[in-house]
């Protein structure tokens, strides 16, 4: 569903991402994992059409992606992003942030939607006409993600998404992507800081340091400690803790 191959990214004359590829099967999910700055948010930016100074190949489903992207890419691909409050328009209710999707996208029956997408993610109809700062921080990335969800879309790109949240509620929140994923075949490219986090939804994790994919590998090698880059094994010793569960994750971003 994702090819890229070869990317670099520049900003002005500094290049941030130095000929990076991966792939991500469909349905599948693809963690890029290192510390701030090492290009991995831009390599979601980059994919997402949010940065079109790129050079390199990036195919979705098999289509070539050029810099400029039509409505129809913008329905498939859509984005999460790592802090909710400053996603959402503070001015605008749920109700309104939902339905800018459908009304760009022309989709109908938009009281259907809405209430199946608040269901989808978990929250009350209540929520529905309510401000964001009215919310939780585990709403509001809820409604992020259902907002996401409105266009139905293929492939969720995930910004940090549990990063901004407390910890009692980082495990709900992927519990949810994972059951989300599940029934609707999406594929995920998530990026975070946190091996945990990532462990909890990729089966492959690409470990990125100073713009440069420095090692790729499974879950289950990361977890055996079967690993061949010493940043990789950097990463993995602040690790708390490398198990099964949200619960897990949770504690490791404490």
């Amino acid at each position: 569903m994702i090819a890229i191959d070869g990317l670099r990214v520049r900003f002005g004359p500094n290049e941030v991402v130095h000929g990076i590829s991966l792939d991500v099967p469909r349905g599948s999910s693809f963690g890029l994992v290192g510390e701030s700055g090492s290009g991995k948010s831009t390599i979601l930016r980059a994919f997402s059409g949010l940065n079109p100074d790129w050079t390199g190949k990036m195919r979705l489903d098999n289509v070539p992606l050029d810099r400029k992207r039509d409505r129809a890419f913008f329905r498939r691909v859509q984005m999460v992003f790592q802090d909710p409050y400053g996603s959402l328009h503070p001015r605008q209710t749920v109700d309104r942030a939902l339905s800018e999707p459908l009304i760009v996208h022309g989709l109908q029956d938009r009281d259907a939607r809405i209430a199946q997408a608040l269901s989808d993610v978990a929250l009350p109809n209540s929520v529905r006409f309510r401000y964001p700062h009215q919310l939780s921080g585990g709403q509001r990335q809820r409604v992020a993600i259902a907002r996401a969800l409105m266009a139905e879309p293929n492939v969720l790109l995930l910004d940090e998404p549990t990063s901004a949240l407390d910890v009692s509620v980082q495990a709900e929140v992927l519990n949810l992507l994972r059951d989300l994923q599940q029934r609707r075949g999406l594929t995920y490219l998530l990026v975070s800081h946190n091996l945990a986090v990532v462990a909890h939804l990729c089966p492959i994790i690409g470990v990125m340091q100073g713009g440069d994919l420095v090692e790729t590998l499974s879950t289950d090698d990361l977890r055996a400690g079967r690993v061949h880059h010493s940043h990789t094994a950097q990463l993995r010793a602040l690790t708390v803790e490398l198990e099964d569960g949200g619960e897990a994750a949770a504690r490791a971003s404490a």
